[in-house]
């Protein structure tokens, strides 16, 4: 007899969680706590004896589901986590909003599309940690470059380091380099803790233009790359694959990329790609031949993001570094 599973919407907020069986329709609102955690099993238990007929579906909400989804590991439920955009775009036409309604219709997409469901698979505790410190770091950075921003424009009126309010910001700054310089010791210490990290960084680092806080990220935002099954899905991800837009003989519009996608990652591999221009040759001969030919130089340096991307999946599946080949002279 074919299994048949239970799926489960989840609506999560800092403070509560709200969940609707798809079949039943049953809903139950819980803290977001461990108390309201073992409100749930109990709740679960009602429908199924054996928890791993559920298949619960979450949105991604960051740090408000972390202990919940510790929580699921242990008791052994299955949860897969989708985004938002992705559900927004399935449902239709919609009326009306509340977190009971928004969990049905979680329960309901998830049945719907259950082909599609990533069922979530616990990740090592270094890999756990190493989100963590880099998530840290990030917030920190664009701390620190906003209050840069802010002094380089008192500067502009004149104001001197000594005046009180420039001097404030100037002392955040540096305490600001020194927690950033500890959590970048902190990550390499990380990374050397655990030999399957400590490979994928060696690989990624062997490649021109990948640097010690790019393959850290895309160590965290892959799950050491077991997230995405090739690179493609990866430069979908991050928002620097291609995509035609055409329809008919009335719009023939260019190829261009999703403003759907990671920024931050974006931003990242557009820094690897411009670094590989400069001190990569196959690199720069590609950049020159292409611009050289009238060719848009965005386009070009897309290429090339894409070209960073599909090496550095290359190297994960071949597990050796990348060898750079020389271009010989003319």
């Amino acid at each position: 007899m074919e299994k048949v599973l239970q799926f489960v919407g989840a609506d999560l907020s800092k403070k509560s969680i709200d969940l609707v069986i798809n079949q039943t329709k049953h809903h139950l609102c819980i803290e977001n706590s461990t108390t309201g955690f073992k409100q749930l099993i109990k709740w679960l238990r009602l429908c199924t004896k054996d928890l791993s007929d559920i298949i619960l579906v979450m949105e991604h909400t960051g740090l408000y589901s972390y202990c919940f989804e510790k929580f699921l590991f242990e008791k052994g439920i299955h949860f897969a986590k989708v985004n938002p955009v992705e559900i927004k775009y399935s449902i239709g036409v919609v009326r009306g909003k509340s977190d009971k309604v928004d969990a049905a219709r979680i329960a309901k997409y998830g049945a719907e599309k259950q082909n599609r469901l990533q069922i979530q698979t616990q990740i090592s505790k270094a890999l756990d940690d190493l989100k963590m410190l880099n998530t840290s770091r990030d917030k920190l950075v664009r701390t620190r470059a906003s209050l840069k921003t802010s002094v380089e424009e008192f500067r502009n009126i004149g104001m001197g380091d000594r005046e009180p309010a420039l001097r404030a910001q100037l002392k955040i700054i540096k305490s600001l380099d020194k927690e950033i310089k500890l959590l970048d010791d902190q990550i390499q210490i990380t990374i050397n803790q655990e030999s399957e990290l400590k490979k994928t960084y060696t690989l990624l680092t062997s490649i021109t233009g990948v640097g010690t806080v790019i393959a850290t990220n895309v160590i965290v935002k892959t799950g050491n790359f077991k997230r995405f099954s090739n690179s493609r899905k990866f430069a979908c991800y991050s928002g620097i694959a291609p995509f035609e837009h055409t329809s008919g003989t009335s719009i023939r519009g260019k190829t261009r990329v999703s403003h759907m996608a990671d920024k931050s990652m974006k931003t990242l591999l557009d820094l690897a790609a411009k670094t590989a221009i400069r001190c990569d040759p196959e690199i720069r001969a590609f950049f020159d031949k292409r611009t050289a030919n009238g060719k848009p130089k965005m386009s070009t340096i897309n290429i090339i993001r894409n070209k960073v991307v599909g090496r550095m999946f290359a190297v994960i599946k071949r597990q050796t570094p990348y060898v750079m080949r020389l271009i010989e002279a003319a």
